[in-house]
């Protein structure tokens, strides 16, 4: 199909009669068709983001996060795609957008030389040509219309324009053949309307000289009793050569909306029919209220619920909790979404029903409308999005605070060794018997009260562990400040054995020292009663040499 856009001219006044066909107008260059199919794509996509409240501006710029396009995506395909990546960064934006196209992939779409990073940087052309490729997925290839000989036509476009043409059928000066030239006066357009809503339409009272009239007429006829997205303005279509994709994009809307229309018909008759025979119309309505507000009070009630931002304050509560949100949006929340649809069929069929009966159509009390309903939806995703957001951050804090809460345990256990090992070190007092001993006990237990001295740091690093514990609200923190006051204690004890075993070194010390001097002056005085002279002093003084060397060898 042809990819260029068409011209924006002038809009004609609905009473007044344009120009004919044959007045010349011309054809509209590349950048004007391309502007066409941007304000007819922009509307398309506005027209179903509508349904979940959200709305562009800028088709190029508001693509570009690929927040919008995974919305829209969901909308038309009815499924859910994975998260956005939250975030500005160009790298987020780039994920998001990938994750739609992988989605469109996984839908077997045919995505020709358009990459994540074309729609991130806005290329009008590539992103004319991915709307455009959705709108063919979703909207089109969907068409299959069965001929008089029941054979499918193969082609999507195929199929709609046989579709229009047998809808048309009989209608003078109505000649559908293609998706640009046929459509210039408008007549076409009025046709399908009156094809399916005579009440709408005098096509009796159409010429085909009026073009813009023509078209003005259809358009806002659809708009405002159709409820059809305007798309397209006359003096988009009544040109030599108007765009293709933007007119085939309108008329599909067309297709949908009759098609829905006859189905929803079909099923209402049914149903009536059923209805018919036990049920008033009275009580049917009544039913309906009763339905909406059974299903508008458990939006109220699940939004009070997953509101609340009160987590257990543990990993596996947490873990718990998330456990049962996602058994809610599995379990609970479907049947709850087809309910909502159930409404909206039931709705349609009151109308129906009181529209075959000439009554006056229904309407439904203060807060129970249809989109009463939609937008207490809206709030209730919402508060799901955000209570989401808010558990998958707790259960990262619960799980930093237990491996936290790991490493602190760790940590004990290793000083409680350490100090055990070390207060019975201390707590043994084999200094010896002799100086030499004593002052060898000294040197080592001075090696000991550095080492102890040294480790203080590690005993205050399970004190600021049991802190950061009990300052981030550690289920618990009873547990741990038990088990730092433990290590402390000990630390106190080991300090407090330290230094009773210096005290009683050093009173040893002091004490082998006395004994020493003690047996120098035996000696000396043994000597003394041996007699005077230069050669026994000479002998003892000899002798207290080796019996100074004895002991201390």
């Amino acid at each position: 199909m042809d990819s260029s856009p068409s011209s924006v001219r002038s809009q004609t006044p609905e009473k007044s009669h344009g120009p004919s066909l044959q007045e010349g107008q011309k054809a509209c260059p590349a950048d004007e068709r391309e502007a066409v199919q941007k304000k007819t794509f922009t509307k398309w996509v506005n027209s179903h983001l509508a349904r979940v409240g959200c709305h562009i501006a800028d088709l190029y710029a508001d693509l570009r996060d690929g927040f919008v396009l995974t919305r829209l995506l969901e909308v038309l395909s009815g499924e859910q795609l994975p998260r956005p990546t939250r975030g500005r960064m160009r790298i987020h934006s780039l994920e998001n957008v990938d994750k739609a196209l992988q989605f469109l992939k996984e839908q077997r779409v045919h995505l020709e030389n358009v990459g994540s990073h074309d729609i991130v940087d806005g290329n009008h052309r590539l992103t004319l040509g991915l709307v455009w490729t959705i709108i063919l997925r979703f909207q089109i290839q969907v068409i299959k219309i069965e001929t008089e000989d029941n054979r499918e036509t193969r082609s999507a476009k195929d199929a709609l324009l046989l579709w229009c043409q047998m809808k048309t059928a009989g209608y003078p000066e109505v000649n559908i053949q293609n998706f640009t030239t046929s459509w210039r006066d408008g007549l076409a357009f009025n046709a399908l309307i009156h094809r399916h809503r005579p009440d709408l339409v005098d096509f009796s009272k159409l010429t085909k000289s009026n073009a813009n009239y023509n078209l003005q007429r259809a358009f806002r006829t659809a708009e405002q009793h159709l409820g059809l997205a305007r798309l397209l303005d006359p003096e988009d279509v009544n040109m030599e050569a108007p765009d293709e994709k933007s007119i085939i994009t309108y008329v599909v809307s067309f297709y949908h909306y009759f098609s829905k229309m006859k189905a929803l018909a079909v099923e209402g008759k049914r149903i009536g029919k059923v209805l018919d025979q036990v049920l008033e119309v009275g009580k049917i309505i009544e039913r309906y209220e009763e339905l909406a507000a059974e299903l508008l009070a458990w939006i109220h009630r699940t939004v009070g619920l997953i509101s609340n931002q009160k987590f257990a304050n543990s990993l596996s509560g947490v873990q718990q909790q998330l456990q049962a949100f996602t058994a809610y949006c599995t379990l609970e929340k479907p049947v709850k979404f087809q309910e909502k649809g159930n409404l909206e069929v039931l709705l349609f069929s009151i109308q129906s029903k009181l529209r075959a009966c000439n009554r006056r159509l229904f309407v439904p009390r203060e807060g129970c409308g249809i989109w009463d309903i939609d937008k207490a939806w809206g709030e209730l995703e919402k508060a799901e999005h955000e209570r989401e957001a808010a558990l998958r951050a707790e259960l990262i804090r619960q799980e930093k605070l237990e491996l936290l809460a790991q490493r602190f345990d760790h940590k004990v256990a290793m000083r409680e060794s350490w100090l055990n090992e070390n207060q019975r070190l201390v707590s043994q007092d084999n200094f010896g018997y002799e100086l030499p001993a004593v002052e060898a006990a000294m040197k080592k237990h001075e090696a000991i009260e550095a080492d102890i001295a040294a480790y203080e740091e590690r005993v205050q690093g399970v004190a600021e562990l049991a802190q950061a514990l009990a300052a981030e609200g550690y289920y618990d923190a009873r547990r741990v400040a038990a088990q730092r006051d433990s290590v402390l204690r000990q630390w106190a004890l080991l300090t407090g054995l330290v230094g009773a075993r210096r005290t009683r070194l050093e009173q040893n010390l002091a004490l082998q020292k006395v004994f020493q001097e003690m047996v120098y002056m035996v000696d000396w005085m043994e000597e003394m009663q041996v007699g005077a002279g230069a050669g026994p002093r000479m002998g003892w003084c000899a002798r207290r040499a080796g019996r100074t060397q004895a002991r201390r060898g």
